[in-house]
Order: C-alpha cells, then structure tokens, then sequence
C-alpha cells in the first residue's frame, strides 16, 4: 500500500488540473488482431477518484488488522481488488476497462464468502450473479460500439470523435446503463447490497461503499455520456425518475432498519440516487455536485462503516435497539459518529452539504419536481441518522456494555484523515472542485449540456 501511495502522490504533484484532456497516459499494443491497446490515462474525472481508491484502500488496510484468519489469502486478494479498481478508473480501451471491471469480482466473491458474517456465501453469490449479469449487457455495448465504428477501435478517445446513429446510440446506452446501474446501485437493481454490506468484514463493506459503488456513475461520465452524448440526452428524465426514487426508498428503508449496517447500507442507495440526479441535470451545477458527491460519499460513508465495525468488534451485535447512552462510556468514538452523521445529513459547513447543494441546484435548473423528491431524501436523512444517534448514543445506559473500551489510536487512524478531508471539503471546496470543474465543462460542451 505504500508503493501504491507513493506513485498517486507522484501522479498528484504532476496532475495538472487545468489540462482537460488526457495525461500520464500510458500505450502499448496488446491484441493487434482486434485493434485492442494497453491504454492508461487520467483527467479531471477520473484522477479524484484514483485519489479517492489509494485513501480509501490504505485506510481500509489500516482496518483489516481485525483480520486474523488465513491473513495472507486476505491481502493477497486485497491487493488484488485495489488493481481492479484503479485499472478501471485509469482504463481508456473499452476491452482493457471491462477486464478491469471484471477483475473486480473475483476478489470481493471471495472476500465476502471466506471473511464474512453468517450469510457469506449467500451474500457472495448474489453479489457476483448481479454485477456479473450486468457486465454482460456492458460487454455487448462495447462489441456494438467496435463494430459500428470506422475503423473499428475500442479507444475511447477515438470513440468519442464518431458519429453513431440515435437508435443505435439509444440501444447501445441501454446496454452500459445496465451493467453502470447493478453497480451504483440504481433501483430497482440494488437488492445485492444491502446482503453484500452486511454479510462482508469492515474492511471490505468500506471499500464497497467508499469506492465499488463509484464505478457505476464514473462508467457513465467517462463512457456513455461522451460516447453516446444524444442517447444520454434522450434518457435523462428516466435516469431523474430512477434517481429520485432510489432517494427517497433508500431513505424510507434506512429509517425502517434496526440493524446498524443495514441503515448506512441503504443510506448509500439514497445518497448514490443524488449523483444519478446531478448527471440527469447535464449542467455545471449538476455535473459538479455529482463528481463531489461521489468523493464526499466515499469519504463519509467509508468512515461510517468503520465506526460500525469498531462497536461491532466489542459488542459483537449491530442491533441499534440493544445499546444507548454509550456518549458517556465511549466519549471519543461517540464524537466522530456524530461528526460524520452530521456529514452524512449535509450539515452546512461539511462535505455532504456542498455536493447535495450542488445537485440540487443543477436539478433545480432541470425539473422542480426531482429537486422536492431529493429534498425530502435530505429530510430522510437527518431523520434516520438522527434517530440512530439517539438509540447508540444517547438515552439510559444498558448495564450490559459498561465494560466497553472507547475507540483505540490504531482505529483513530483509519478514520482520523477521513475527518479532516470532509471538514477541508466541506470550509474550502473550491479547491477540490478545480481538479475536476475544466475536464467537466469541456464534457459539457462535447455534448451539449447546459453551462452556468
């Protein structure tokens, strides 16, 4: 992890956030019978999100040393979910991204189903049919797009410069929105999460949350948006519809849970449906609060996961109706949860109350009506997360857990820099917005978006 560190601190001190197209790239011929190239590059889209993979993953890391069975199965697989991942955010060949992206499943069925919780090897299963499913579909685009194309290339840069018919661009769309969506996960295709969350280690559900769930919106800003700009512009009321219900059932299921993974699961499906809403706007707005929500939620979200796992390792139970008044016994670990619920909730002042404002700006320029459905998410929110801190933290305390030890240096680590960046994003978000704001505004352009 610490290679990998290093070289995105590199790439970062190179990274020039004003540059709009592709840098640090990286090509070789790898299958020359199908015009199939080794191709690597970053931009403004998809360098936070490499950012985001080496935080998250390192942290995740720094967590995983709970783990204490068949340990070096673990990491190896471990590292191998991190290659994955940022292969697939680096990827600019369409058959070099879907490797990547499959390459991604192999790993997390495993460390779901060997590390897990009771229900592994179903979570693992359900996992792997429905992401495996979708791929599928993706694959099918991908070969429609090498096909249709003159000459035939899967390069995205040379896709995006092609002229593709509108219902072929429709059906194509479809395709990649299926395999885009299992992975978000978009209603109604985002039963595998809940089950994945809960049944896998800490470690694992905060990568799931922190990064997985990333590659779903990335494949849309990266691929169908520019590829098939009118397809995208044609299916932007259906993604609004969709972002607006997962917003507001993920809320509502959140509020029904008592189990406390299962609430900051299906807190992520709500959450997630604001950045489907911020590509549906296909303006400025829209389009920032979608990439930031993206980071936010990987940040914050990771960062409640954790805080789950470290009361899980005590208690040994995620049932919030079994503790309480735990503020006085756990002082420390009683402050950052509610820092991040707050977070969570969009408090002003945090990173999750820029990127939602954003999004509702950018909705709001689109349709009034999704811009209600996300507000009352917001209201959802703050209902759910609130309600969690007064079962966990406040009211009499239980006899049960007085011999509870208070979150401990090692665990303060893996989410100490979590905290700091919410809080940075949150004061000072002008400075994370450059790194992606001119590589947005030249897409928006390309096809045809709104500018404000």
């Amino acid at each position: 992890m610490a290679l990998l560190n290093g070289i995105t601190l590199i790439a970062f001190l190179q990274f020039d956030p004003q540059e709009t197209g592709f840098q640090l790239v990286e090509k070789a011929l790898w299958i020359p019978q199908l015009n199939v190239y080794y191709l690597l590059g970053t931009d403004g889209i998809s360098f936070p999100m490499v950012v985001l993979t080496a935080l998250i993953s390192t942290l995740a890391c720094i967590g995983s040393f709970s783990i204490k069975n068949r340990e070096k199965e673990y990491y190896c697989l471990y590292l191998f979910l991190v290659t994955g991942m940022m292969g697939t955010f680096l990827a600019l060949d369409l058959i070099l991204f879907y490797v990547f992206w499959e390459i991604v499943l192999v790993p997390m069925y495993f460390l779901i189903g060997i590390w897990g919780g009771a229900r592994k090897e179903y979570a693992a299963m359900k996992f792997f049919l429905y992401t495996f499913t979708g791929s599928l579909l993706m694959l099918v685009g991908i070969l429609a797009l090498y096909f249709n194309s003159e000459p035939h290339t899967f390069n995205l840069m040379e896709l995006t410069g092609m002229d593709f018919g509108f219902g072929f661009q429709k059906l194509v769309f479809l395709a990649l929105f299926v395999g885009f969506a299992v992975k978000v996960p978009t209603f109604p295709f985002h039963t595998w999460l809940p089950d994945a969350h809960v049944e896998a280690p800490t470690p694992i559900s905060v990568i799931l949350a922190g990064v997985l769930l990333k590659m779903g919106t990335y494949g849309f800003f990266r691929f169908s948006f520019p590829i098939l700009p009118e397809a995208a512009n044609w299916f932007r009321p259906y993604l609004a519809i969709l972002a607006a219900i997962g917003i507001v059932y993920g809320g509502f299921v959140a509020l029904a849970q008592t189990d406390f993974k299962k609430m900051v699961a299906y807190s992520s499906i709500s959450h997630m449906g604001f950045v489907l809403l911020g590509l549906a706007a296909f303006s400025t707005n829209g389009f920032n609060g979608a990439m930031l929500q993206m980071f936010s939620h990987g940040v914050i979200t990771g960062a409640l996961f954790l805080l789950v796992g470290v009361l899980y390792d005590r208690a040994h139970t995620r049932d919030m109706n079994v503790f309480g008044g735990l503020n006085a016994q756990l002082p420390v670990y009683s402050g950052l949860l509610v820092f991040f619920s707050l977070a969570s909730l969009g408090l002003p002042g945090l990173s999750g109350f820029v990127s939602e404002f954003l999004v509702l700006l950018g909705s709001y320029e689109y349709d009034k009506i999704y811009t209600a459905f996300a507000c009352l998410g917001i209201l959802l929110a703050a209902c759910y997360l609130l309600f969690m801190v007064r079962r966990v933290l406040l009211g009499p305390s239980n006899p049960k857990w007085e011999e509870l030890a208070d979150i401990n240096l090692r665990e303060v680590v893996s989410i100490f820099p979590l905290l700091m960046i919410t809080l940075g994003i949150g004061l000072y978000p002008r400075y994370i917005l450059s790194f992606f704001v001119p590589t947005l505004q030249a897409l928006l352009v390309n096809i045809g978006g709104t500018l404000t």
